[in-house]
Parts: C-alpha cells; structure tokens; sequence
C-alpha cells in the first residue's frame, strides 16, 4: 500500500506590495530590512531598531532579528534552553523581562551561527505571542500560530502558513 506524502498547501496569490511564503527558499535567506521595528512588554519598548533583519523560509512568515545593542538594557536574561535549526544553528533563549512582567524563553539568539547565517550572530528575535505587541513601520504585528514558531505576520505577507490547524506534516 502506497502512503501519500503530505499534500503541499495551496498558497495565496499575493497582491500588490505583498509577498508570499512559499516563494520564500528553502534553505532560508536572511536579508536587511529597513523597516522600523519595535518591540514591548510591560507597558514599556524594549527593543526598537530600523537596522533589523529578517529570515525568509519556505512556508513560514518572516521572523523579524534586532541588533542586540538596540534592545533595553536588562530587558534579556539568559535561560538555559537551546534548539537546533538544520540552517541557523544552535539557539539560545532568553526571558524578556520588563518591569514586573517575565516571559519565559520569549526570545532567542544564534550567537555562533551556520555559515551563510554569520549576521545572526549580534541579533535577536522576539516571539510576538508573548510580548504585549511587536509592530512593523507602524502595523501590529500578528503571531505565527504554534507554540514553537516565531514568525511575524503583516498584511504585506500570504500563506498560508505553518503552523496553522492541519499544517503538521507540509
């Protein structure tokens, strides 16, 4: 009996100024974007930066990265979590702390990357589900859906995405 593979997505046609995540490489690219991004929690901007860089991969949509220099002092304290990315490598994790508020393992770092991912190396990405809200060139950000992905969803951005109910196995 033959088993079927997982069935691939139909993705949206994207419209003017939109992009869409499956034209997105597989491994991924990192490039410089200069939109102004910004990060907060506790009532208070821990990270604001025109200076940030962005992961585009195959299916997911862009994580946004933050020089670490352009991130409110005290606001990252070292967790002892790490994961593996095949392209990236080795993450290390923060909780993002601001004022009384604490997110656990709410942000993370490649301080040693792969090759081809050397910029990584002085950034830092926030998962916007756990901040009170991330904001590119102004728009509220939305989270990737999951509780493992980090992905930033603007309107300049289709899927659709994983992450989402049914996409396991894409």
């Amino acid at each position: 009996m033959l088993h079927a593979g997982p069935v691939r997505p139909k993705p949206v046609i994207p419209g003017p100024g939109q992009e869409s995540v499956w034209d997105y490489p597989r491994p991924p690219r990192l490039e410089r974007t200069p939109s102004r991004v910004v990060v907060a929690l506790g009532g208070t901007t821990i990270a604001e930066t025109e200076r940030a860089w962005r992961v585009l991969e195959t299916s997911h949509p862009s994580g946004y990265y933050v020089p670490l220099e352009d991130v409110r002092p005290g606001s990252l304290d070292p967790s002892t979590t790490t994961t593996l990315c095949e392209w990236k490598g080795v993450a290390r994790y923060f909780d993002v702390v601001a004022g009384r508020v604490r997110r656990t393992d709410a942000a993370w770092a490649y301080p040693e990357p792969m090759p081809g991912f050397e910029p990584l190396a002085d950034l830092v990405s926030f998962y916007p589900r756990l901040m009170d809200g991330c904001w590119v060139d102004g728009e509220p950000v939305r989270p990737q859906e999951g509780p493992f992905y980090g992905g930033w969803i603007t309107a300049s951005v289709v899927g659709p995405f994983k992450g989402e109910p049914g996409s396991m196995r894409w």
